[in-house]
């Protein structure tokens, strides 16, 4: 939808964020196995062991490949510790001399960026510990780097002693070559329209249960607890309000679509009321555990529960495949963009078949 002052608005493609992440990610991997994904857009690369002078030709060579590959631009910094390597990253990307990448490798190229480095953009100083660091008059990381050891620790709490070290070339934000596991999935969506009836909106939850169950497998972890939340419109005043959450626990830790579809569809009838037009649900799974670690209940057949756990790798397998993610699904839910807004969605070109990129050629 094109807005005024040449401004587009965009409903979120976050599947295609998604898969364009996964290939910068492997694009990054090819070239530097030892990588730790850190978000959608970011990653630490570990470089133990590689000749310190190539570091900067293989930096640019790793920016140029992402953007050859994936068409998106990337920037890169290199330096002794995960935090002086944020700040390098932020000048790659601000400055294009660097062509993409900035090395801070010696005491003098670190004092100077962190001379330019205001404090509120260093990683782990957030905005509540920042305000209390310009009240001090420690606008900068140089500043802050400086202080001794004993004024350090009265300002800040460990983490805060741990970026005070990084800072000063220290390590001490490890690599986490397994991240610890989510402890909660939540997944919620605002409706394009209030919904007022009760099949409708549980419709609406099945799929959200369905894209939680999904993750919870791809973690391998189960759980014991769902929560089902509605709410309306907070900012219709002339709507009356109403906000409730349903929570269910299962006897048995699952990551079944269907057990855990029918118990938020159970958490949904506990707080659905009548009379109201709901903006917004979701759903929330907590106490996460192991797979491998189920405590099984005496009423359950381990039988079942076999062919149940075959039926979920089916499902996730076919939904992986270029068929699309929501081929096959529960009788109870409904497409999601069958209650968003996704009308402004820019084409899925690397997700779906019938959004691929057609060239034309002249006549």
């Amino acid at each position: 939808l094109a807005l005024s002052n040449g401004v587009v608005a965009l409903s979120g493609n976050h599947r295609m964020y998604g898969d364009m992440s996964s290939r910068v990610m492997a694009t990054v991997g090819s070239i530097v196995p030892d990588i730790e994904i850190y978000s959608i857009d970011e990653c630490f690369m570990h470089f133990d062991g590689w000749d310190n002078t190539t570091l900067p030709q293989v930096g640019r060579d790793i920016v140029r490949k992402v953007l050859r590959c994936t068409g998106i631009p990337a920037s890169l910094g290199i330096a002794p510790t995960k935090t002086l390597a944020k700040i390098a990253s932020g000048f790659a990307k601000k400055y294009p001399a660097y062509h993409g990448c900035c090395l801070i490798d010696n005491d003098e190229k670190r004092h100077k960026a962190l001379e330019l480095t205001p404090i509120g953009n260093v990683w782990g100083i957030g905005r509540r510990l920042s305000r209390k660091m310009l009240e001090r008059g420690i606008d900068t990381a140089a500043k802050f780097a400086s202080l001794s050891a004993e004024d350090a620790h009265k300002l800040v709490n460990v983490a805060g002693i741990h970026t005070w070290m990084e800072l000063n070339g220290q390590p001490c934000i490890g690599c986490e070559d397994n991240p610890p596991a989510r402890k909660q999935i939540c997944c919620s969506r605002s409706f394009a329209s209030g919904i007022t009836d009760f099949n409708t909106l549980s419709e609406a939850i099945a799929a959200f249960v369905s894209i939680g169950a999904r993750k919870l497998r791809q973690q391998n972890m189960v759980t014991t607890s769902i929560s089902t939340f509605i709410h309306t419109n907070p900012f219709r005043d002339d709507l009356d309000q109403y906000y409730a959450a349903g929570h269910i626990t299962l006897e048995e830790a699952t990551s079944d679509t269907m057990t855990l579809t029918d118990a938020a569809i159970r958490g949904l009838r506990q707080v659905y009321r009548r009379g109201y037009s709901f903006k917004k649900g979701g759903i929330l799974i907590s106490e996460m555990s192991d797979a491998k670690t189920i405590q099984q209940s005496l009423f359950k057949e381990a039988a079942d529960r076999e062919r149940r756990s075959r039926l979920m790798r089916v499902l996730d397998r076919i939904n992986a495949s270029s068929t699309g993610r929501d081929t096959v699904h529960v009788a109870a839910q409904a497409p999601l963009d069958s209650y968003v807004r996704s009308e402004r969605t820019s084409r899925r070109y690397t997700t779906r078949m019938s959004d691929i990129i057609v060239v034309h050629t002249g006549g």
